[in-house]
């Protein structure tokens, strides 16, 4: 792994990190220092172990050796590509934060479905809203969790354009409310417009990680180069 030497407001230190799931290891991570303190980009190939580390830093799964820990008093909100909805209207599954956290007021779960452009679907069964939609409804949730770092996996994966530059909008409102993000994408031109950091995984490791900028114009290692060339043919 390369560009070890960084220096973060705010970072994740993983040390000795190794997940298994029967019998395959999901993720080996010696050591890494991941930033917290802008909007960073998990990406590599399919099956890489971008998800898993995104929920092994959500704290969601724990690690068979090693150790997670925050440089800061971490309070993180997890989207996964898949969230369940109950059955129930647009505003109750939004709602759904305050069985959690009962100082979640109704002012602002209006506000958040406000915000997130919602508010003419708050009584609609959520299991009818688009995909777009639902993307928004558990960015909505990530929000009424008053989170300091977001963890997004593949937030736009089948969404329009239109929605997409939507979703990309409420990602950098994120970041200037001093709400850091941390997403997968495998949607390299998106990750150009969006994020400030690369950590690039492949085959479980931590392969390569550094500066938005120099990753793309300069990888370091073969398999980034590997992946660059190949996911740009097909951008």
């Amino acid at each position: 792994m390369v560009n070890t030497t960084e220096q973060f407001a705010r970072f994740i230190e993983l040390r000795d990190i190794r997940v298994k799931s029967h019998g395959r290891t999901i993720l080996s991570i010696p050591h890494a220092i991941i930033p917290a303190d802008r909007i960073s980009a998990c990406i590599g190939p399919n099956g890489a172990g971008k998800t898993t580390l995104l929920k092994l830093l959500d704290g969601l799964i724990k690690p068979d050796t090693g150790t997670v820990s925050y440089s800061f008093a971490n309070k993180t909100a997890l989207v996964l590509h898949h969230t369940p909805m109950i059955k129930a209207s647009t505003r109750a599954n939004l709602a759904m934060i305050q069985d959690a956290d009962s100082t979640v007021t109704d002012t602002e779960v209006q506000q958040v479905i406000e915000r997130v452009g919602l508010e003419n679907l708050a009584s609609t069964p959520a299991h009818k809203l688009s995909a777009g939609e639902r993307q928004k409804l558990c960015l909505g949730r990530a929000i009424l969790k008053k989170p300091n770092l977001v963890l997004l996996d593949e937030p736009t994966a089948n969404l329009d354009p239109n929605t997409t530059e939507q979703v990309e909008e409420m990602i950098r409102d994120f970041d200037t409310q001093n709400t850091d993000v941390i997403f997968s994408s495998h949607q390299l031109a998106q990750v150009q417009r969006l994020a400030q950091y690369i950590i690039f995984i492949d085959h479980g490791e931590i392969k390569e990680k550094g500066p938005v900028g120099p990753f793309f114009s300069n990888p370091q290692t073969q398999a980034a180069k590997r992946y660059l060339h190949q996911e740009l043919l097909t951008d």
